[in-house]
C-alpha cells in the first residue's frame, strides 16, 4: 500500500516544482523531502523524477502517479473529515450557482448560517462551465447547473425550472424583430445560451446574437439590467434575476408567443461523501428554490 505521507510530499513537489518551496510548505527540511521521494520510488520500484541539477522533470510513471495520487489524497482527506465530523450544523459547505438563481438562493443560505453559526457557507456565483469544472475538480461540494454536458464524474437531480424572459426598458411598449435589431443587445456571461433558447423559438430570423448591435456587457448579475433600464439595449435573463432588479418601474418583461424555461439541476461529484451537512443543504436548496 502506498504511504500517504510520502505520496503527499511527492504530489506537493510535483505541483510546486521546487524542493526548497515544497519543504517550506510541508514544514520539512529539503533533505527530508528528498528522502520521502526516494522511499516512495523504492516502494513502487520505479523512477518518479529525473533530476537535472537543482531542477527535475517527472517520468511517465511520475506523471501518472501525480494524477492518480491527488485523487487518492483527496479521498483519504474526505474519509478522515467524515469520520471526525459529520454534523449537519457544523463545518464548511461550498456552493456555486449561476447568478440568477443565486440572487434568490444566497439570502436564504445566509439565513441558515445565522440560525446555525457553526455552519459556514462559502457561496460563489459563476457561469455553467466554471461550476461544472469546479465540481469535477472537487473545488466545491454542490452546484446548480442549467446546462448539462453529462460528465460521467457528476450526478445530477432536476429540482426546478426557471422561465427565460426578454427585457427592455419600460419605454419600449411592444416588441418585434425590427425593434430588437434597432435597439441592440446587452450581453452577459450566459447571454448567448439564454438568447439561443428563447429567441430561436420565437423569431424565425434569429440565428445568433451577433445579428444585434452590441450595446454593452456586464458580468455582475445585479447590474445587467441597469443599461437595459436606461434604454441602451435589450437582454434575455432568467426570471429570478429580473425580479431581483430594484427599479422594476424602469424595465418591461415582454411576453413572447412561445414561453421557454431552463431546467435547474442540483449537482455534485459522484465520488463526494454525502455528509449530513450536504444532505441538509440539498434539502434546503430544493425547498428555497420553489
Amino acid at each position: 500500500m502506498i504511504n500517504l505521507i510520502w505520496l503527499k510530499t511527492f504530489c506537493t513537489l510535483a505541483d510546486v516544482g521546487h524542493f526548497t518551496q515544497t519543504a517550506e510548505i510541508l514544514f520539512m527540511t529539503q533533505s527530508g523531502v528528498s528522502q520521502h521521494i526516494k522511499k516512495l520510488e523504492a516502494q513502487l520500484d520505479t523512477l518518479l523524477l529525473t533530476r537535472e541539477g537543482k531542477s527535475f522533470s517527472l517520468t511517465d510513471a511520475g506523471i501518472k502517479l501525480r494524477q492518480q495520487g491527488q485523487d487518492l489524497l483527496e479521498t483519504s482527506a474526505d474519509i478522515e473529515a467524515s469520520i471526525k465530523q459529520d454534523d449537519a450544523f457544523i463545518g464548511v459547505i461550498k456552493i456555486s450557482t449561476p447568478g440568477s438563481v443565486g440572487l434568490k438562493l444566497y439570502p436564504k443560505m445566509l439565513d441558515m448560517q445565522q440560525r446555525y453559526p457553526a455552519l459556514i457557507i462559502d457561496y460563489t456565483f459563476a457561469p455553467n462551465k466554471n461550476i461544472e469544472q469546479n465540481l469535477i475538480e472537487r473545488k466545491i461540494d454542490l452546484g446548480i447547473l442549467t446546462e448539462l454536458n453529462k460528465s460521467p464524474q457528476l450526478v445530477y437531480k432536476k429540482i426546478a425550472i426557471e422561465p427565460l424572459v426578454l427585457v427592455t426598458s419600460s419605454d419600449v411598449k411592444s416588441i418585434n424583430w425590427q425593434v430588437l435589431t434597432s435597439i441592440g443587445f446587452i450581453s452577459h456571461p450566459d447571454s448567448e445560451h439564454h438568447a439561443q433558447q428563447l429567441l430561436s423559438k420565437n423569431y424565425l430570423e434569429f440565428e445568433h446574437t451577433s445579428q444585434f448591435k452590441h450595446k454593452g456587457f456586464s458580468n455582475q448579475i445585479s447590474l445587467i439590467l441597469l443599461p437595459v433600464s436606461q434604454g441602451l439595449g435589450f437582454t434575455v435573463l432568467p426570471l429570478h434575476a429580473v425580479n431581483a432588479f430594484p427599479e422594476q418601474s424602469l424595465i418591461k418583461i415582454h411576453t413572447l408567443e412561445i414561453p421557454v424555461s431552463e431546467t435547474l439541476y442540483l449537482c455534485q461529484n459522484k465520488h463526494s461523501f454525502d455528509t449530513q451537512r450536504s444532505q441538509l443543504i440539498k434539502k434546503s436548496i430544493r425547498e428555497f428554490i420553489l
